[in-house]
């Protein structure tokens, strides 16, 4: 059966590993050169446990991630961190600096939405220093939550 420009079979797209993450495998699933998207991405993700996505922002690009398992920290600007866990929906604003990383046992599978697309272009690296696996479970417990 040839490709669709309508339906994406998620094994028919070639694994990556993203800029800017750690212990990430990505597949794009809707994009410009597999079903011709031109005004949004949407990106699977599997993270492993203490990998993510490193301190960076999309200037010009809305970001949206939707846990479907697994736990993650999210921290965004200098001063908002929270859990999320299956069934969360992450906003991150264009241009607004963001990190993303794994803190159950088990990876985190996620759907991300960029609009407009991302394609692996743009992204600004923010300097910080990003702490080992096991010292960012340690930081868990000092997690600032926002009220539910």
């Amino acid at each position: 059966m040839s490709p669709s420009p309508y339906v994406v079979r998620q094994d028919a797209v070639t694994p990556y590993s993203p800029l800017n993450h750690e212990a990430t495998v990505n597949r794009r699933l809707v994009g410009r050169d597999n079903v011709g998207a031109r005004q949004l991405e949407v990106v699977l993700g599997v993270v492993a446990r203490g990998g993510g996505a490193l301190k960076h922002s999309h200037p010009g690009i809305e970001q949206a991630c939707y846990v479907l398992e697994g736990r993650a920290r999210v921290e965004v600007g200098d001063d908002y961190v929270d859990e999320v866990g299956p069934g969360d929906t992450v906003f991150f604003p264009a241009g607004a600096p963001h990190v993303f990383t794994t803190i159950s046992e088990a990876p985190v599978k996620v759907l991300v939405i960029y609009a407009p697309p991302y394609a692996e272009t743009g992204a600004v690296r923010h300097a910080t220093t990003h702490p080992a696996p096991a010292r960012q479970a340690a930081r868990g417990s000092n997690v600032t939550r926002r009220a539910r």
